[in-house]
């Protein structure tokens, strides 16, 4: 058995369980990715993707073996928009880099008003969306699963654009994802939603320093009295 035979078969027991290697593995990949992503360094965005292409196959249960019984279609396509939405990122913060002589490829900064106004319509008609499409299409916990999609790409959006805030938008994915994954039997992808949810409060304290202090200083203009 090569490599690949073996990662896509590979099993461990947790807690009396199987669980899948390239479900580890995939999570990991998305672990060092966050890590990269709040040091702002353009490294994260390709071992995303890594990382998503591994647990596409773990969520797709039906196509790919998988000890779970249950297949997490939103999971499954939230690794696919993440893909696609992380192409956009990795183009943008590269630009970003070049731009800026090499150094951290984003600025973090507060999302404006009407950025957040866009945000928040588009969490409540994303979720609305795709909740009906992943219960039609079998999808187990398929509301929760829809907002795990809708916020994550959302929170990949903002990730790109640099908002502070897309750091709370993980944490409320995470929030939900939690006990969707340890009902589901996804005992690895649950502890590294874990992982993330302090991560994240890691993060968005990080970039909130950043932002205050790159924020740039109001001039305060000069004034002279007039000489009798």
């Amino acid at each position: 058995m090569g490599p690949l035979g073996w990662l896509l078969d590979a099993q461990v027991q947790v807690a009396g369980s199987p669980v899948l290697v390239r479900e580890i593995v995939g999570n990991g990949f998305g672990l060092v990715s966050a890590l990269l992503g709040l040091r702002r360094l353009v490294w994260a965005w390709p071992v995303g993707m890594i990382g998503n292409a591994l647990l596409l196959t773990v969520f797709l249960g039906g196509v790919f073996t998988t000890p779970q019984e249950h297949d997490l279609y939103g999971q499954a396509g939230r690794q696919v928009f993440f893909f696609a939405v992380s192409v956009y990122g990795w183009w943008r913060w590269q630009r970003n880099r070049r731009a800026d002589a090499g150094q951290a490829a984003v600025v973090p900064r507060w999302a404006t008003g009407r950025e957040r106004l866009v945000m928040l319509l588009a969490a409540v008609v994303g979720t609305a969306a795709a909740y009906p499409v992943l219960a039609a299409l079998g999808s187990w916990g398929p509301l929760p699963d829809a907002w795990i999609l809708t916020g994550s790409l959302l929170a990949t959006y903002g990730m790109a654009r640099g908002w502070v805030e897309f750091w709370l938008l993980w944490i409320a994915v995470d929030a939900v994802g939690v006990p969707l994954l340890l009902r589901g039997g996804f005992y690895p992808s649950a502890v590294m939603y874990l992982i993330y949810g302090a991560l994240c409060a890691w993060g968005f304290a990080a970039w909130w320093r950043t932002s205050r202090a790159t924020r740039p200083t109001p001039v305060r203009p000069i004034y002279t009295e007039a000489v009798a």
